[in-house]
């Protein structure tokens, strides 16, 4: 499995999640965030919680089974890009497990 944290422009999530969605990624955290880096957006400012400037940004985060991770990758490149400078950035990660809560059953032993 694979976790997949993707940084986005604000202005660009919904279009992220529908085409997600639509292509059945059904589970997605999302988290407000500020991101810094040696771009700097048009509504970037002063934090107002740490000592650097900002741009707003959402995390999306999802976990998928190895073979889907392209095509999510895919599909939030092709739904976040602009024609505008730093338009995020997207990290996979492994994912050893994940447990249901409720049940304390394994997802990877389900499949």
């Amino acid at each position: 499995m694979k976790e997949i944290k993707a940084f986005i422009k604000p202005n660009r999530i919904q279009k992220v999640i529908d085409a997600l969605t639509d292509n059945g990624f059904k589970s997605m955290t999302l988290s407000q965030a500020e991101g810094t880096g040696a771009f700097k957006s048009k509504d970037s400012r002063p934090s107002l919680d740490f000592h650097v400037t900002d741009s707003p940004v959402i995390k999306l985060e999802l976990v998928c089974h190895t073979e889907e991770s392209l095509n999510a990758i895919e599909i939030i490149t092709k739904n976040s890009k602009t024609d505008e400078p730093g338009d995020g950035i997207i990290y996979v990660s492994n994912v050893e497990d994940a447990f249901q809560i409720k049940t304390g059953e394994s997802l990877k032993r389900k499949n």
